[in-house]
């Protein structure tokens, strides 16, 4: 491994930010609280996660402090869930969604003690928007607040069973909670749509008066309090309204809504969801390099049997090498296109962020996603038996993007959200590129040039298709009717797009690299990448003459030759992560995995005999 050249990586992984924005953090998980730990009920293994939020807390600056960053926020994201998922969720809700909401729309002197008690973390945030009957639909809730300006508070109460809030960390009651709550706020009759308000849960040892819990069922690996809670009648301090410049109280105690509708509003109270999704993200692709990382070691030192000899190792066999080469080139097309959407929103004026930006940072959330989803999949897999064992972390992580797929806004949702409002804005089909398909004579098919233009090619092509199915005045029906004609189109489209931005981030990258070594590496890497995504849809490009028939048949041996290339650099490209065995305690990332796992199973005595069967 070339350090010169991992330390490239590095630099182009972590954006030039790894020494200011990540290392302490990164450091951190080595203290021996984070050890793995087994045979834990799931409420141990949930205050555990507790003890160690608060052990992250205490090794780093405060929340205010971090929150005044977005690049420590992100980086916050990316590191706790390599060794507990969990201690990641927790984080993340209190610091983001519930603290940043606090210091939005609630940083005043009047509250002071409560914005330092969760500064302090004397009590975590839970986030309480989603409720049992809307999911997704947070602008419908039902839970309401009531102005009493006799008393000058607010009733909070749960109508019905629907409007029960779910998923929220409610369950612990000796864990103290001031929760963020989402409420349809109603006062002189008039309903002015959902705010936010800070309402204390529990005290440590038991519920406020008035606040009702219930324990979600269990997840698999994620041992925490998730609960349904509701409110009956609960008297809240008009203080606690966060209202931001989203209205406020006249000199007569009457509540004044800003201007603007509703909508506005609310998309303005939560707006903390569009950082958490760069932060549920940063955790993805975290997790995505993490499982790479482990399943190559493994991949280099698991010895097999193969004509003429039994200890080749299981990486030299073409199918490994395709399946590992690819999810490495997955993980690192989404880090470097998440690296581009945090440049754009840190750079953007945090009360003006341009649809643009939110098109970016919604697909890269879903594709980011979506993508360390199917890459975790492969490498536990690669890893066979010991992929199962949560010791081995990618299992873990497999748990862990099975909420992240949903958390900040569903993916297909969210997607789908995102191509209707791009398939509806006005304006030319083709950005800066010219009409017609790229000539695929001639072209190798290495040429990440040429890749990226059949790519924008294809976007450019099912914008126009589903652009002209909305505006098809001669199908009869409604606007859903014509939605649900186009929706499929649209979310092709909206992938491709992430894809091919994250191609282009990727070439970027390549010609920015510092060595030759790192250009060649990530040249190859991202031609994998590239034809990875053309093969996907290889028949769509024949079609319509981006390829030749000669090309897609030779797209397989392509693959295969791009794996040739990029073995010998495999180990520095994993390099550039900044991850080791002794931070991922997985025994099959060590460099002697099975001394690693005998030692985590007792598999010898205390003389250093081997154990067997009957002794």
């Amino acid at each position: 491994m070339n350090p010169v050249a991992t330390a490239d990586l590095t630099r182009l992984l972590f954006d030039g930010r790894y020494e200011q924005a990540h290392k302490d953090i990164s450091e951190l998980l080595l203290d021996p609280v984070f050890d793995p730990r087994e045979g834990l009920t799931m409420n141990e293994a949930g205050k555990l996660a507790y003890a160690r939020s608060r052990v992250v807390h205490g090794g780093l600056e405060r929340p205010v402090e971090i929150l005044r960053d977005p690049w420590r926020l992100f980086a916050l994201a990316e590191w706790p869930s390599l060794v507990d998922v969990s201690t990641f969720s927790l984080l993340m809700v209190h610091y983001n969604l519930s603290f940043g909401t606090v210091l939005e729309h609630g940083d005043r002197p009047e509250l002071k003690d409560l914005v330092d008690e969760l500064d302090r973390l004397d009590s975590f945030s839970p986030y309480m928007a989603t409720e049992l009957g809307y999911g997704n639909n947070v602008a419908a809730l039902r839970t309401e607040a009531v102005y009493d300006a006799a008393t000058e508070t607010f009733v909070l109460n749960t109508p019905d069973a629907l409007a029960q809030k779910h998923m929220s960390y409610s369950g612990f009651q000796d864990v103290p909670k001031l929760a963020v709550v989402m409420a349809r706020l109603k006062a002189d009759g008039k309903d002015h749509g959902v705010y936010p308000f800070l309402v204390p849960i529990s005290d440590g040892t038991r519920l406020h008066e008035g606040v009702h819990a219930a324990p979600c069922p269990e997840k698999p690996v994620q041992g925490l309090d998730n609960g349904v809670t509701w409110f009956d009648h609960v008297r809240v301090p008009r203080r606690n309204l966060l209202h931001g410049d989203m209205g406020g109280f006249d000199e007569n105690g009457t509540f004044r809504p800003s201007s603007g509708n509703q909508r506005k509003r609310f998309l303005r109270a939560m707006n903390r969801i569009l950082p958490g999704r760069l932060c549920v993200s940063s955790s993805a692709t975290g997790a995505g390099r993490a499982a790479v990382y482990i399943a190559l070691r493994f991949a280099a030192r698991r010895l097999t049997n193969a004509p003429g000899r039994n200890d080749l190792p299981v990486i030299e066999y073409r199918s490994h090498q395709l399946a590992l080469f690819t999810a490495l080139a997955k993980v690192y097309a989404m880090t470097l296109l998440l690296n581009h959407a945090k440049r754009e929103f840190v750079a953007a004026a945090p009360d003006a962020v341009p649809a643009e930006l939110n098109h970016l940072i919604s697909i890269t959330k879903a594709l980011s996603t979506w993508e360390m989803t199917e890459v975790i999949a492969t490498c536990r897999e690669r890893c066979g038996a010991q992929g199962i064992f949560s010791v081995n972390r990618i299992a873990d992580y497999g748990s862990l993007l099975q909420g992240l797929v949903t958390a900040e806004g569903d993916n297909q949702v969210l997607l789908a959200t995102t191509a209707g409002q791009i398939i509806a804005q006005s304006g030319d089909l083709g950005d800066e590129e010219p009409s017609g398909a790229p000539d695929p004579r001639g072209r190798d098919l290495r040429d990440t040039a040429f890749l990226v233009a059949a790519l924008r090619h294809r976007e450019r092509e099912l914008l126009r298709a589903g652009r002209a199915s909305m505006a098809d005045e001669s199908r009869e029906g409604t606007y859903l009717d014509a939605w649900n004609d186009t929706m499929n189109t649209g979310l092709t489209m909206a992938r491709v797009r992430g894809v091919r931005t994250a191609l282009e981030c990727f070439t970027e990258a390549a010609e920015g690299a510092g060595t030759e070594e790192t250009r060649t590496a990530l040249g190859l890497l991202a031609s994998l990448y590239a034809l990875t995504e053309v093969q996907r849809d290889a028949g769509w490009y024949l079609a319509r003459g981006v390829l030749t028939a000669a090309q897609v048949e030779e797209l397989p041996r392509a693959l295969d030759a791009l794996c040739v290339l990029i073995l010998p650099h495999a180990e520095t490209l994993i390099g550039g992560f900044n991850l080791s065995p002794e931070l991922l305690r997985a025994p099959i990332a060590a460099d002697d995995y099975v001394a690693a796992f005998q030692q985590r199973t007792g598999a010898f005595g205390p003389a250093g005999a081997q154990i067997t069967t009957g002794s």
